[in-house]
């Protein structure tokens, strides 16, 4: 199996055009709870290709973004250098590079599944202020849609790994228990995308479970895809539908 600091490597392109983006809501929401302005600096910690990253820019806010893997961190720099609050970093949840207490808000978005987290809960009180912020974010799939639950089931019957590196695995009481109980908030929001057949074959794609493309695994994978993807396409289009979901909170001593 691969290390989770490789898994994307062969992913970055359809990563980059299929994976979801964020509700405005969850930014709005960040600087409010969080009280952010101009002066604010955030680190967004498994950052990959920048996805969630460009959000927090587009909000005029300085975000310095930390990526082990090369290539994902490649492809964020390449969209993302435009932007003056913008820096880039090799480094992980567990060794950010990042100075002491220097960072006002820590954001982890569809990434905190691959930390090891008592490990990276002392890196975030590292390079945490005093009373600074940490936010965990997750597009999860409206997994009890008949659609959603085809695509599990395909995912269960023709991607081994499915079962393993899964984000949905991670409980919300296991979430939880990184957070100090008496500082700790969930906030949800919607989210959809719709996809044709390329498109929904990319989505599907962008994750690090499926098989190696060309593999005679993920020969398997397309032709039941494309049977799935028939079975419930309307118009030419399949809605792949989300909960965003944001905790909040400040973490244990």
């Amino acid at each position: 199996m691969k290390k989770p600091t490789e898994r994307f490597s062969d992913r970055v392109e359809n990563y980059v055009r299929y994976r979801p983006h964020y509700p405005e809501g969850v930014v709005d929401t960040l600087i409010d709870k969080c009280q952010l302005g101009d002066d604010s600096y955030l680190a967004d910690i498994g950052s990959g290709t920048g996805i969630f990253t460009r959000h927090l820019l587009d909000k005029g806010l300085r975000v310095t973004a930390v990526e082990p893997n090369l290539e994902m961190r490649q492809a964020a720099e390449v969209t993302l250098t435009g932007y003056g609050g913008f820096t880039s970093v090799d480094g992980s949840a567990e060794a950010t590079g990042l100075a002491d207490g220097a960072v006002d808000l820590v954001v982890a978005a569809q990434a905190f599944h691959w930390f090891r987290h008592d490990e990276t809960r002392t890196e975030f009180h590292r390079i945490l202020k005093t009373n600074g912020w940490v936010a965990l974010i997750w597009n999860q799939r409206k997994i009890q849609q008949p659609f959603q639950q085809d695509y599990d089931a395909l995912l269960r019957a023709y991607a081994p790994d499915y079962k393993n590196a899964n984000h949905m695995n991670l409980s919300d009481a296991a979430i939880a228990s990184f957070f100090d109980s008496a500082q700790f908030q969930i906030h949800s929001f919607r989210n959809a995308q719709r996809f044709d057949k390329a498109g929904f074959l990319g989505r599907m794609q962008s994750s690090s479970y499926t098989p190696t493309i060309g593999t005679p695994e993920h020969l398997k994978l397309i032709e039941a895809a494309e049977i799935l993807f028939a079975r419930h396409e309307e118009g030419g289009r399949v809605s792949f539908e989300y909960d965003t979901r944001l905790f909040l909170g400040r973490i244990k001593e």
